[in-house]
């Protein structure tokens, strides 16, 4: 029973961790939105994007208010978005997306994160080009009829839509993001999440163990207050 009580509470421990870091990451990204467009959702369509995906993870609403209002102060620090690319060990391809008040504070801990699995930080472009860009949205299934919604979504950039659990996936060209939100919002669709994600065009297999040194590296990535998401090529 005293086993089954402490793996409970790691447990419970763990997903507010990681809830703690996602809003973290969402109020950093509400502070950006608001500061490259205003505070008003309805002229603002990145915050719009934001205050939907807040709502999606179950972010408070009065800690998404407080947010925008923060970011309202001229003297609140704004963050700047900058993704890093290298070669994790076994020549594995990683990209990561930070978000950060202090570039050479990130720089400089991934760069640490790299060289202590055996990998290293590469240069601007030295991975990304085995990867495709898309836009990712996240909506309930509902009554919506997905071959219909296939068909209406094609002219808005559509590139593939599935199904998964009662909730529809929509990918697109990261060029197309605003196009499709459009589409989607004037469908009265309600967005869970819409964000950008990786994919990658070839994939390397790894042994069991390769694959726990890789885990160890992303796991150390995602535990970094600066990082927002990592990405691989790992099959």
């Amino acid at each position: 029973m005293g086993r089954a009580f402490e793996f409970r509470k790691e447990r419970k421990f763990k997903r507010w961790s990681q809830m703690s870091k996602v809003f973290t990451r969402l109020g950093k990204e509400i502070v950006m939105a608001v500061k490259a467009g205003g505070p008003d959702p309805a002229n603002n369509s990145k915050l719009r994007t934001v205050i939907q995906n807040a709502k999606g993870a179950s972010m408070p609403k009065d800690r998404i208010e407080a947010a925008i209002k923060r970011a309202s102060n001229k003297d609140e620090k704004n963050y700047e978005e900058i993704v890093y690319e290298g070669y994790g060990p076994y020549g594995v391809a990683v990209i990561i997306e930070t978000s950060t008040d202090n570039t050479n504070r990130t720089v400089a801990n991934i760069r640490s994160y790299f060289t202590k699995s055996g990998g290293s930080l590469g240069t601007s472009g030295s991975v990304s080009f085995m990867f495709d860009k898309k836009a990712v949205f996240r909506f309930a299934h509902g009554n919506l009829d997905i071959e219909e919604l296939e068909l209406e979504l094609i002219d808005y950039g559509l590139d593939e839509i599935a199904e998964n659990e009662g909730e529809i996936f929509v990918y697109t060209a990261f060029e197309d993001f605003g196009k499709m939100q459009k589409a989607l919002e004037d469908r009265h669709i309600d967005i869970i999440n819409a964000d950008f994600q990786w994919f990658p065009a070839t994939t390397v297999e790894l042994a069991e163990e390769q694959e726990e040194e890789i885990n160890k590296l992303i796991e150390r990535l995602e535990e970094d207050d600066d990082i927002n998401q990592v990405f691989t090529n790992v099959a």
